[in-house]
């Protein structure tokens, strides 16, 4: 058997103290698990070890023979347990550092959806669980609700060090780089992949469509501020679909996931206020915080967009059918992208597999060589025809499929590995002004 929950907390004591089977409270129990590593006053336990292989390898085919190849493994994993523990114990010193139950749950339902799927049913899930030493699905449940909770804590304190300019990427060397690349290429094969910039142009509603949504925005801010209630009137008003239905309920969110002014706002809001019209490319935002927590913020929106008429559509596509022609005509793309792309639309995208490109890219883009310009195409917009926007590429370069090489994930690499040496540098000050012992693995 393996310790867990309360069973575990009983042995903790004695097994600092050496004792293998020492009677706790008048009880004498049998123990079988042992203490392998300790951070500050935490011990790290052999079932611990145990759990993080199983959440690593659920499905058991990727995981290496016992023996030699096993025990390099087991080594490797309670090092990580040891800088995952100094840096939970860091965070715990962080009193800007909050996580929520609401994140923590949503976190472990991704996580169990995540392990479930790799298993053909219900029954088989539940066998390798129990093969783990959790007696129920529950009880392993609980397991990955204090494991995401830790992950959730050491995060936002990670986060909270690279915005403070504590935690300075490291800019590795040459030789890093490629002992990094050896290490880690697998021999997986490279996808054909292509490199295109385009104008995305959009329909830009009159002046006249736009004081009305302004003047419907006002009048809902109005009403809202005399105690209208704000879910109703998303429901009712709102014109974004991926809030509409929840009340205009956007969750909890930081600073860079949304448009600059709507986050400029949001975070100057007290819960409960009802803030003025706010523009971005989207429309008109109405907005209301529910819930602060430092550099997060819980909150709902009502999207208000101007009607758009048959001839601003008509305008769209003429547009890009004249930018077309100044590319044509030898035109830079980056003037035109400046002077007509839609805010929300990427100007350049490199290296995208060509086999994950959208139907509707895949014409346009199919037979170009590099530095050709497609012909003008229609981005739909699901529900709404009008608000379709049009875009123009041109190709800059088509790669064949392939082995990676060293210059396809150079870049990449280098970002990782800098903030993974970052990482590395600040546990070892964690360390050093830590006790830690190593007792086994």
């Amino acid at each position: 058997m393996t310790l867990r929950a309360g069973s575990r907390a009983l042995f903790v004591a004695a097994l600092l103290l050496g004792g293998a089977a020492a009677p706790l409270w008048g009880q004498q129990v049998d123990t079988v698990d042992r203490v392998l590593a300790v951070v500050g006053y935490t011990p790290i336990l052999a079932s611990e070890l145990d759990e993080e292989l199983f959440a690593r390898f659920p499905d058991r085919t990727t995981l290496p023979p016992e023996g030699p190849p096993r025990n390099a493994l087991k080594k490797q994993l309670l090092q990580e347990l040891i800088d995952i523990e100094l840096l939970y114990q860091a965070a715990l010193k962080d009193t800007t550092v909050k996580v929520t139950d609401e994140q923590v749950n949503a976190a472990v339902d991704q996580q169990l959806r995540n392990v479930r799927q790799k298993f053909p049913s219900d029954a088989a899930f539940r066998t390798e669980v129990q093969k783990t030493g959790f007696q129920t699905t529950d009880e392993y449940r609980a397991w990955l609700t204090e494991r995401q909770r830790k992950e959730l804590v050491r995060n936002q304190y990670l986060e909270g060090l690279r915005g403070s300019g504590k935690l300075k990427p490291v800019i590795p060397t040459e030789k890093e780089l490629k002992a990094a690349f050896e290490e880690r290429k697998t021999g997986q094969q490279r996808p054909e992949t292509v490199s295109f910039q385009q104008v995305v142009i959009s329909p830009s509603a009159t002046p006249e469509a736009k004081a009305r949504t302004r003047a419907l925005a006002d009048s809902i801010v109005r009403e809202l501020r005399k105690g209208a209630d704000f879910a109703v009137a998303a429901k009712r008003f709102s014109q974004d679909p991926g809030s509409k239905d929840l009340g205009g309920s956007l969750g909890w969110f930081r600073r860079g996931i949304m448009h600059k002014n709507f986050e400029d706002a949001a975070f100057g809001l007290r819960p409960g206020i009802v803030s003025d019209p706010v523009e971005t490319p989207f429309g008109l935002h109405i907005i209301q915080v529910e819930r602060i927590q430092p550099a997060e913020v819980s909150a709902r929106h009502i999207l208000l967009m101007p009607d758009l008429r048959q001839e601003d559509a008509d305008s769209a596509r003429a547009l890009a059918e004249r930018a077309r022609a100044a590319l044509l005509a030898g035109a830079p793309i980056d003037s035109l992208q400046r002077l007509y792309n839609d805010p929300l639309e990427e100007r350049d995208i490199r290296d995208f597999p060509a086999d994950k490109l959208l139907p509707t890219y895949t014409g346009p883009l199919g037979g170009l060589k590099a530095g050709e310009v497609g012909e003008v195409f229609r981005l739909e917009s699901p529900g709404d025809p009008l608000r379709s926007k049009f875009a123009v590429v041109q190709l800059i370069d088509r790669k064949a499929a392939g082995e990676y090489q060293y210059q396809d994930v150079k870049d990449m690499l280098r970002n990782q590995l800098g903030e993974q040496l970052a990482i590395r540098r600040y546990l070892d000050r964690l360390r050093s002004a830590a006790y830690v012992e190593v007792r086994g693995s």
